[in-house]
């Protein structure tokens, strides 16, 4: 009997096994013909499933009866075959490409569904022909929590970034930016390092917001990560790209001064105010009889020049003298892609000319790149990303310099601009001298050549695990060429001023690192990289300047008569590191991902070099449930959590932790100094970051998008704090406090039309940051060196760098002096010094949001983008000068007209008093609300229609007209919102404004072509 049953199992086995059939594949996408990797086969009706490989691959035991199968993916048209055949291909077109969109991690790539960090995406072809120099500018109001603002106008100068606030108040708030696996500088002699590279090289910007994100960056990601991927070939025919445009460069905003019967009128006013005013004398009171008219009058006589003041002879608008009206722009892209199934290349070279809107103030950019990936084997492929560019700037003086541009609006209105000989005035003129001066008898040219490269190899050792082994390099070459005439700011009585600046810097990398990714079964899938890292980073640096220039034409420093000094240095940083993540993926819903890094810096005390910086998340695809599996208004749901920790060993000097000598002179003798205190415990600044995140799309996800809630805690705050002087030092570098950045960012994305003929896609993200600075060791403010303008400081409770100081309290109706709030903030003052301090500002915003939307209309498209940045304010540094009640002989911007001139007045204008100071010190008087929505950018552009194209014998042609920052609504006064005076710019110093440049507004029309 036993033997019975035994034969007859045997044979239903041997039954079923031949009633079983094996369908084997390859799911590729229909669009590139990429592998699908995860991608779901199930047989219809049946039990049977499987997921497909790394390759796209897939084999299947079909039951018997079975006549189809199910092929699913998120964000892909489900599809049906018959279920047999072998080696069959599998196209599947996408349904909705933000779930599938390939993001860029570090040291990999993931499909946006099984992501369970903060990852912001923005497509190279997003930003693409935007007439700005610096990549950073092309990203603002594109990614949620993503703040960036320009210092000024200045072409291709510094712009700040920062990723989900400020973390640090001494080391880097900037991002750590990686350009295909090259962590590349953030730093140079002057200008951006960043308006070196083309971004219409780039495919995609990925920026790793959170801590599970980032933390495989360990030291680098405490401000987040920009990973930047350049664009490659694909297989087949070679495809041609042809790109030009031209256009013109204006101010978006024009602030105002007073001509020169307003200045006449009101300097005499303030004049005879002054003499009414006991006890106030003029400077010079033995030639002026003690009258303050008399003279303000002699030095209109001065002023003048040829010109007669008293008839008006002469109104000149020096606001206008600082811009150039001829600005224009100038670009031509070309490129080439292709390839085959073993090599692929992209090609590319450009040209980019842009005039800044100040007088001397342009850029000019060629670059090439090359990107080559060559298959070598089945196993083993190599490949090479190169870029060399070199930029050519004119500069112009920092903005607290008398030589900038923006000082001339300081001139007065009755000075002609040249005298009667046609010569430009440096003298006659108010306090400071004539810009323009500068301008036409001077120059300033900075030169950078830039090479960011790496070439890589990759070898298969099973159809599952990969070793990666990468070599980068980022060298930057920069010299800097001043030379000042004889009757300029610099020059004049010295017979000339030149100055040349060199800077080199060598930054090179590596990392190896192995790959393993298999899927195991029908629901586990493992994705792990290990691997190690090594980067070093050297300057050097030398200076030379010079006078006594026996004519103006010879303008190197070989010609100067008097090497007046020079300097020369160098720098050197290393990092070595060791990491390690962790994906796992089970049946398709539950996500785990773990990370850690271990870096050790050189920056460091010899026992606190090293740091090590975990994280760890969990992903949720609820929508994967089968109690959600029927929704036909919920298409996608998931809920994700992180945890991680980062570190940061940048920005606040190489040899911070030691006790540093240097070259001195005593007596004709040489020797040693100390000049630098040792802290062999300076440690790591580290954050730990708290993100929840919710992921979800509606109606087959044509409405998607994302809400997120994080919390960063930056601890171990580096800072230089003062020291007691007998130690013979002034201050030394310590860790000192926390501070906390906490916020909330949400995403929505709407394809709200899409019709055979029109389509209206509509993107929109706000972020809400609150900064705090938590503690600071036993201090509750510390209050940096201000020169008098300024009121930045850092207080425990508030946010980095608020303005803290006298409260303005407006005028007193009686006699129009000006009022401060004492220290009970209810009763007021006219004695600045009696005033009491408070919190009169935030530099920081607390909103920043971008609203993008595209239509298209069979061959026209329209994209539209705003920008907008709330609850910060900005201190006008410069108003003591130029809101400054006509305190000296500046001209003054238009709203002085509404001071106070009789008792019962009711204004915010201090009597005009001409050299007495009526409210014209650091105070809430010139703190102004900065809130800003911009239109940041839109384009107009028609396609040809292919039929027409091919017949041209063209892949395509678009034709477009684009503008930049066209209209900008705010109540800020001065010339532009988006401010941070250069001269200060850091960490604390934030939102001043010092006569710097608006932004640019510029209008562009272009052509685009493909074959």
């Amino acid at each position: 009997m036993r033997k019975l049953l035994l034969s007859f199992w045997g044979l239903l086995f041997l039954v079923i096994s031949h009633a079983q059939t094996t369908v084997s594949g390859k799911i590729t996408d229909g669009k590139d013909g990429s592998p699908i990797v995860g991608a779901t086969v199930k047989s219809k009706g049946g039990k049977a499933t499987v997921l497909s490989q790394d390759d796209g691959t897939f084999s299947i035991n079909v039951e018997a009866g079975i006549k189809s199968l199910i092929i699913s993916f998120i964000g892909y048209a489900e599809k049906e075959i018959p279920a047999s055949g072998s080696n069959l291909l599998v196209t599947m077109t996408q349904s909705d490409q933000s779930l599938s969109e390939v993001v860029v991690v570090g040291y990999g790539t993931k499909i946006k569904k099984d992501l369970t960090g903060n990852i912001a995406k923005v497509k190279g072809a997003d930003v693409q022909n935007m007439p700005v120099p610096n990549l950073n500018q092309a990203l603002q109001g594109r990614a949620a929590g993503v703040f960036v603002e320009a210092n000024n106008g200045k072409v291709g100068e510094g712009v700040k970034i920062r990723i989900r606030g400020s973390g640090s108040i001494s080391a880097s708030n900037s991002p750590l930016y990686v350009i295909d696996g090259v962590p590349i500088s953030n730093g140079s002699y002057s200008g951006s390092p960043l308006a070196d590279i083309n971004f219409n090289d780039i495919e995609s910007f990925d920026i790793l917001k959170d801590a599970s994100a980032a933390a495989i960056y360990g030291s680098r990601a405490a401000n987040g990560v920009v990973l930047i991927t350049t664009k490659k070939g694909k297989s087949g025919k070679t495809s041609f790209q042809v790109n030009t445009q031209y256009g013109s460069n204006k101010p978006t905003h024009l602030r105002g001064f007073l001509n020169a019967k307003e200045y006449v009128d009101l300097l005499r006013e303030a004049a005879i105010n002054s003499d009414n005013i006991e006890g106030v004398d003029p400077l010079d009171p033995d030639q002026y009889e003690n009258s303050w008219l008399e003279f303000a009058e002699g030095r209109l006589d001065r002023y003048s020049g040829w010109s007669d003041w008293r008839s008006l002879e002469t109104n000149t608008n020096w606001e206008k003298l600082a811009f150039n009206d001829n600005a224009r722009t100038s670009a031509l892209d070309v490129s080439a892609s292709g390839g085959n199934d073993k090599t692929k290349f992209y090609i590319s070279a450009a040209y980019n000319n842009q005039d800044g809107i100040l007088i001397g103030n342009n850029f000019r950019r060629i670059s090439t790149r090359i990107n080559l990936e060559q298959k070598v084997s089945d196993k083993f492929q190599v490949g090479l990303n190169l870029s060399l560019s070199q930029t050519v700037a004119g500069r112009v003086p920092n903005d607290n310099e008398f030589a900038t541009p923006m000082q001339i609006v300081a001139l007065s209105p009755v000075t002609p601009l040249r005298d009667l000989d046609g010569n430009v005035y440096n003298s006659p003129t108010t306090t400071y001298s004539n810009p323009y001066v500068d301008y036409t008898d001077g120059h300033y040219k900075s030169t950078t050549y830039r090479n960011i490269g790496n070439i890589f190899g990759q070898y298969s050792i099973l159809p599952s695990l990969f070793f990666r082994s990468e070599f980068g390099v980022d060298i930057q070459n920069q010299n800097d060429d001043q030379f000042y005439g004889f009757n300029t700011t610099y020059g004049n009585g010295t017979n000339g001023y030149g100055e040349s600046d060199w800077y080199q810097a060598l930054n090179y990398n590596t990392n190896n690192y192995f790959n393993f990714n298999k899927t195991f079964g029908t629901v586990h899938n493992l994705d792990v990289v290990v691997g190690m890292a090594y980067q070093e980073y050297k300057t050097e640096s030398a200076n030379v300047y010079g006078e006594q220039f026996p004519v103006e034409d010879l303008q190197k420093l070989a010609s100067a008569g008097l090497i007046k000094g020079g300097t020369s240095r160098s720098n050197q940083t290393a990092i070595l590191s060791y990491f390690a993540r962790l994906n796992y993926k089970f049946n398709n819903k539950y996500l785990l991902t773990a990370s850690n890094r271990i870096d050790g810096s050189s920056v460091f005390g010899s026992d606190k070099r090293y740091g090590f910086f975990p994280a760890f998340s969990l992903g949720w695809i609820i929508t994967e449930e089968k109690f959600l599996e029927t929704s036909k208004v919920l298409s996608f749901l998931k809920l994700r959590g992180s945890f991680g920790l980062s570190g940061n060993d940048d920005g606040f000097g190489s040899f911070s932790s030691l006790g540093l000598w240097s070259g001195s002179s005593y007596g004709g003798t040489s020797g040693l100094a100390p000049i630098q205190l040792a802290n062999k415990d300076l440690r790591w600044e580290k954050s730990n970051q708290v993100d929840i995140g919710l992921d979800f799309g509606f109606f087959n996800n044509r409405l998607n998008g994302e809400i997120d809630y994080y919390n960063r805690k930056t601890q171990d705050l580096i800072y230089n704090v003062p020291v007691p002087a007998n130690s013979g030092f002034t201050s030394q570098t310590v860790n000192i406090g926390s501070m906390e950045n906490k916020g909330v960012e949400i995403v929505l994305n709407g394809d709200i039309i899409s019709s055979k003929s029109f389509k209206w896609t509509s993107s929109f993200n706000i972020s809400f940051n609150k900064n705090k600075v938590l503690q600071l060791d036993g201090e509750q403010k510390l209050i940096p060196g201000n020169d008098g303008r300024y009121l930045n400081s850092l207080i425990v409770g508030e946010s980095i760098g608020v303005f803290y100081g006298p409260k303005f309290a407006g005028v007193d109706p009686e006699n129009g002096d000006a009022l401060y709030y004492l220290e009970d903030g209810k009763a007021t003052t006219n004695d600045y010094d009696a005033a009491g301090n408070f919190v009169v500002g935030n530099p920081n915003p607390t909103t920043i949001a971008g609203f993008n939307n595209s239509f298209s209309y069979k061959g026209i498209e329209l994209s539209v983008l705003f920008q907008g940045v709330f609850g910060n304010q900005v201190l006008n540094g410069a108003g003591g000068f130029m809101s400054a009640s006509f305190d000296w002989f500046d001209n003054q911007t238009r709203e002085q007209l509404d001071r106070w001139q009789k008792p019962g007045d009711i204004t915010n204008v201090p009597q005009l008093r001409l050299g007495y100071g009526n409210g014209i010190s650091a105070s809430s008087r010139y703190v102004y609300d900065a809130d800003y929505i911009r239109l940041k950018n839109i384009t107009l552009a028609y396609r040809l229609p292919s039929s027409i194209a091919t017949r041209l014998r063209l892949q395509s042609a678009r034709l477009y007209v684009t503008g930049v920052n066209l209209l900008t609504f705010t109540d800020y006064p001065g010339w532009d919102p988006e401010v941070n005076t250069d001269y200060r710019a850091g960490n604390i110093n934030q939102g001043s404004d010092f006569y710097a440049a608006p932004q640019i507004k510029n209008i562009s029309i272009g052509l685009n072509i493909g074959f």
